[in-house]
């Protein structure tokens, strides 16, 4: 036990215990910011991966409709609520 001890008064031991306490609580970079940042940084992986594949089905259903005029008009009935003049136009809502 006296061995361990004599390391301990050592300037070099201390000064190496305070960095260590110093990089894992106080600095800004500290290990729990760093932990935190990697799980935000997956989750905007994550986000960003979404967002590029329903990028990418709005692109095959743009080209889709600008490509068929029947679908376009389909397209504007039921989205939109577009009509033509002669007609009537009756919306049904679910309660």
């Amino acid at each position: 036990m006296s061995k361990y001890l004599k390391y301990t008064k050592s300037f070099y031991f201390l000064g190496l215990v305070f960095f260590i306490a110093w990089m894992i609580f106080i600095d800004s970079n500290n290990v729990v910011n760093q932990i935190k940042l990697s799980n935000k940084l997956g989750q905007l992986e994550d986000q960003k991966e979404f967002y590029l594949e329903r990028r990418e089905k709005i692109k095959i259903e743009r080209e889709e409709l600008m490509s068929n005029p029947e679908l376009l008009e389909k397209f504007a009935r039921e989205k939109y609520l577009m009509k033509k003049n002669t007609e009537d136009l009756y919306v049904i809502v679910k309660k």
